[in-house]
């Protein structure tokens, strides 16, 4: 591990959104300073943030400003540009590392990685150009073709069945770079959280089941429901992801689990998680304290579970005229609110979550579930 920082030093984070806003609460918590760098003037990190520095993440100027100002610089989404990274990298610590997040911001170096490692995925076909589907794509159909680059909760996925459907479908993606992954029979969904400052300093959250709607996390359970042993092949598989890329910071690695309990890897996140907010109230520490301490050179904290936990996110399209009526959630002791500060609701924009924790995992889905529908409904 590298020198550790301490507060009260000034952290850096690339983008203001939600990860950045709670990364910055925690890193305040703990008595640490926060500038970020974020093009969005009324973002939901730039209240938090001891200063705000409102230019491009592309911006040199800017990012001299960032690195002059902080002690080290992180971000919270893959989609920086990882020249940025290297950039700052010459004169302050930088976690992720730059080469971590550009293996993660493209889906077709993704896979290669995870392939060369070892790891299990999908099966799945390179689709540079029109040429490469001028093939038999009968081992790959049905499936997902899904834009190489900048595609996140469902955005530049389009289903397809046929090669004519994926030749059009190709088509309306702008004939950019793809990939074509076959639709399996899954049994579930998972993601795990690892922490990791360094090869001897590394631990995991516990697993999280997850549900999605069009391509976003609805819900999240937690502890998965799944066998212990099936448990510990999914932590250890994310392990080995962060070690083969010696990984510095937060991972969010999604998983697949088939019928007869192979698991493959789906994407990883060089950032905190949507899927491990549930950390903020249910384990003994958060993701974004885990963001923190790795970014600084400090140890993992305890991810203990404190109690079964099911998140729920909140969607832009609870929002009509009116902001929902929150009652129901907060007249519940067992459920924490949780809303990210943006001025705008939109259709599929994440607007917020809330956690509901309670002894019995059946009934806490149950009830997690009617909150939304009252939500919903509303």
């Amino acid at each position: 591990m590298k020198d550790p920082i301490l507060p009260p030093a000034s952290l850096g984070m690339i983008g203001g959104g939600q990860l950045g806003r709670m990364f910055t609460m925690a890193a305040k918590t703990m008595g640490y300073q926060v500038v970020v760098l974020e093009p969005e003037r009324d973002c939901p990190a730039a209240s938090i943030a001891d200063r705000h520095i409102c230019a491009r993440y592309d911006d040199a100027e800017a990012l001299s400003e960032l690195a002059n100002a902080c002690h080290a610089v992180t971000t919270e989404f893959e989609n920086v540009p990882a020249s940025s990274l290297e950039l700052l990298a010459r004169t302050v610590r930088v976690a992720p590392s730059a080469k971590s997040v550009s293996i993660a911001q493209d889906r077709i170096c993704e896979k290669a990685f995870l392939t060369r490692a070892g790891l299990d995925v999908a099966p799945y076909l390179e689709v540079e150009n029109l040429e490469k589907l001028d093939t038999d794509l009968s081992s790959y159909l049905p499936g997902i073709l899904k834009v190489a680059r900048l595609g996140y909760d469902g955005k530049g996925q389009i289903r397809v069945s046929t090669a004519a459907e994926t030749i059009e479908a190709f088509s309306s993606l702008g004939n950019q770079a793809c990939v074509l992954e076959k639709m399996l029979d899954l049994r579930l969904e998972v993601s795990v959280i690892v922490a990791r400052t360094g090869e001897d300093a590394v631990t995991t959250f516990p697993v999280a089941e997850n549900r999605h709607e069009n391509g976003i996390l609805d819900v999240s359970i937690i502890p998965a429901r799944i066998h212990d042993q099936l448990a510990e092949s999914a932590r250890n598989i994310a392990l080995r992801v962060a070690d083969a890329l010696d990984y510095v910071g937060v991972l969010g690695v999604e998983m697949f689990i088939l019928g007869d309990d192979r698991i493959l890897v789906n994407e990883i996140a060089p950032r905190p998680h949507n899927s491990g907010h549930y950390t903020l109230d249910a384990t003994l520490s958060s993701q974004f304290e885990q963001q923190v301490r790795t970014l600084c050179g400090l140890p993992p904290a305890s991810t203990k579970l404190l109690s079964p936990c099911v998140m729920v996110n909140l969607l832009g399209d609870l929002w009509n005229k009116n902001d929902p009526n929150w009652m129901n959630l907060l007249e519940d002791p067992r459920v924490l609110l949780h809303l990210y500060g943006k001025h705008s609701a939109r259709p599929g924009r994440k607007m917020g979550h809330f956690n509901l924790l309670a002894e019995n995992l059946a009934e806490a889905l149950d009830t997690a579930i009617e909150l939304k529908l009252e939500l919903n409904s509303h």
